[in-house]
């Protein structure tokens, strides 16, 4: 599973709004957003690309970072690539970005 890179929540409710990380979404309304089922978005799950929050009914919350990689994998399977390979493709170019980050803040400290 790719790691949730999160930092300390913010209290104020404005800054929900600007939080990649915070589970804003519904499993209906992610899938409407993305043009999915709800399925698809369960296989994710299943495949520990993404690993919802749960409300406190039990129902799964993505957030925006998570329907950008979950994007990526239809993506990818739209185009032909089995779903445990886009799922790697994915977690592997989410490793990158985050390295590539990593370098750029260390160079700006050297």
């Amino acid at each position: 599973m790719i790691p949730d890179p999160r930092g300390t929540p913010a209290p104020g409710a404005g800054d929900k709004f600007d939080d990649e990380h915070y589970p804003a979404y519904t499993m209906g309304r992610a899938a409407e957003m993305l043009g999915t089922t709800p399925g698809f978005l369960r296989s994710l799950d299943e495949a520990k690309l993404i690993e919802p929050q749960r409300s406190a009914g039990g129902h799964r919350r993505y957030s925006r970072y998570q329907l950008r990689l979950a994007a990526r994998v239809r993506e990818l399977v739209d185009q032909g690539t089995g779903l445990d390979a886009a799922c790697r493709i994915v977690t592997l170019e989410d490793q990158l970005h985050e390295a590539q980050r990593l370098n750029a803040a260390l160079r700006q400290h050297d």
